[in-house]
């Protein structure tokens, strides 16, 4: 039915043109996602001709990636906001908000505290984007949780929003708001609501994830609600106005806006941005129907208009997000690119990415190598890797074995639950840790004296794994392959297994990887 609308479109448009005798006008268009991979809950800013866009990075590090692009479709990574945790933090890095002003960038994000596992409102800031930010620590405790903080301006004063009471039984979630410091870095104002969720309605008790603008006379709000993750997920966006901030702030009857389909599902939390030509974006996640949960929340677009007879906005494609869309800038983009890095070679900027929850991994390119050091005491916790942009790809890594030393590629989900092939001196090796028992799947012999080997995983879409190893100048035979392997055990909430590499083994010593290469479907 989508297709068959747009083509629809598309054929009215050529007659009308024809018609008329007028030039038939090229549409540049772009395909979600525009930001691949688990990139849940985005936040964008528009500074001068570049925007910037910030994620949840939930249990990896470095926290919060930050990404910039000069049309909302084009994006390159940056860095991260933290490149090392914030001394109170320890985990649970979500729902990062950017917020520009004088010269000055500011993050407003939640974490969880390391002294009571509670996740609480903090802020950081830095005057330049690309250097990461300096952290002033936590802002907001709020009974037993505050989250998804939310930055605006109104008449010079700055006002923080956040969700409240999510996890306080007996009590209706609430959207609520208070004033910040001139420096924005302090709560100086009283809590005021803002909207409370409707336990009957569409949003089943949850009300979160809020984007909140001006236009004209009215404040609006996109909001997010039902549940936002896994495999049962049902998100949905809503639309709410009021003439004053601090309210009342009435829903949008013809709520909900926003819903899943048989392409994009769950889709929310999300932020509104303007282009220099007045066009309304909205950049926000879903889960892919293909890959679902196994590669994540992705970062999606979706372009809002105004009906002017009833100042309210509405979604231009419809309730569903658009599989293919008008750009924001004539622009077109080439999704999931993989990458082939020679580590003798110079290196491209690439995010790395590793769990949060342990010692950060030690690993450095020397000597034409990526090596790692085997010293994490956490059998994977040395494990360093990649968010994966689609479910179906071949990754693979070019080793040089040793005796005393596992070298493997993993699909990691956390230190208890991860699926590897490694090498040790002349034999392979698949294994799994699941809820933190190591069992050894299978072993082969390689040939001997094998001075480099390749080993090789191939997924299909995120769910199952076949391993294969290859030696350079020999064809691969059907008997170096192992059958493929189901992981339907790994962790897949709030977040998605990465691909990467570790070293395990009883000798302390540094791995020794030649190549690395990442190829989507």
């Amino acid at each position: 039915m989508r297709l068959l609308t747009i083509l629809f479109v598309f054929t009215f448009a050529v007659s009308a043109a024809m018609a008329q005798k007028q030039p038939l006008k090229q549409v540049s268009t772009y395909r979600n996602p525009v930001i691949a991979g688990d990139y849940a809950d985005p936040s964008v800013i528009r500074v001068d001709d570049t925007y910037y866009a910030a994620g949840t990075s939930s249990e990896w590090g470095p926290a919060y990636p930050i990404y910039r692009s000069k049309n909302l479709v084009d994006w390159e990574y940056v860095g991260p906001v933290f490149a090392e945790i914030p001394e109170w933090t320890m985990g649970s890095f979500w729902a990062p908000e950017l917020f520009y002003r004088n010269g000055t960038f500011y993050c407003y994000y939640t974490a969880r505290r390391k002294s009571d596992k509670q996740s609480f409102i903090g802020v950081a800031t830095t005057k330049d984007i690309t250097k990461g930010f300096t952290d002033h620590g936590l802002m907001i405790e709020w009974t037993s949780e505050a989250i998804d903080a939310y930055v605006v301006e109104d008449k010079g004063k700055l006002f923080i929003t956040w969700k409240a009471y999510g996890l306080d039984k007996g009590r209706v979630i609430e959207l609520l708001g208070a004033e910040l410091s001139a420096d924005g870095l302090k709560v100086t104002g009283e809590a005021f609501a803002l909207i409370k969720a409707n336990p009957d309605d569409w949003e089943k008790g949850g009300a979160e994830g809020q984007a909140i603008f001006k236009r004209g006379k009215y404040w609006y709000m996109l909001y997010s609600g039902n549940s936002c993750c896994g495999s049962k997920c049902n998100y949905m966006v809503g639309f709410a106005r009021a003439e004053k901030l601090q309210g009342p702030w009435t829903k949008y009857a013809g709520n909900p806006v926003l819903v899943g389909d048989e392409v994009w599902k769950c889709p929310g939390h999300g932020t509104v941005v303007t282009t220099p030509d007045n066009r309304y974006f909205y950049l926000h996640h879903a889960y892919s129907a293909a890959d679902f949960t196994f590669v994540g929340r992705q970062g999606v677009l979706s372009e809002l208009v105004w009906d002017e007879t009833t100042q309210w906005p509405v979604f231009r494609y419809g309730k569903a997000t658009p599989e293919q869309a008008e750009s924001p800038a004539g622009t077109s983009i080439a999704n999931y690119s993989g990458f082939n890095v020679n580590f003798s070679q110079p290196m491209p900027h690439m995010r790395w990415i590793h769990d949060v929850r342990y010692p950060k991994p030690a690993y450095a390119v020397q000597n034409g190598a990526l090596q790692i050091e085997n010293t994490n005491p956490i059998e994977t916790g040395n494990f360093i890797g990649f968010t994966i942009k689609k479910g179906s790809y071949t990754f693979s890594a070019e080793i040089s074995p040793k005796a005393d030393m596992l070298q493997n590629i993993v699909i990691y989900g956390d230190a208890k639950n991860a699926l590897g092939y490694g090498v040790r001196g002349s034999k392979t090796e698949l294994w799994r840790i699941k809820d933190g028992v190591h069992e050894v799947v299978k072993t082969q012999e390689l040939p001997a004296d094998t001075k480099e080997v390749t080993l090789k995983l191939q997924s299909y879409n995120g769910r199952f794994y076949e391993f294969s190893w290859e030696i350079k100048g020999q064809k691969p035979e059907a008997k170096n392959k192992v059958a493929e392997v189901e992981t339907l055990w790994l962790p897949r909430w709030d977040r998605a297994a990465r691909v990467g590499l570790n070293v395990s083994g009883k000798s302390a010593g540094k791995g020794e990887v030649k190549a690395i290469e990442m190829k989507y479907e």
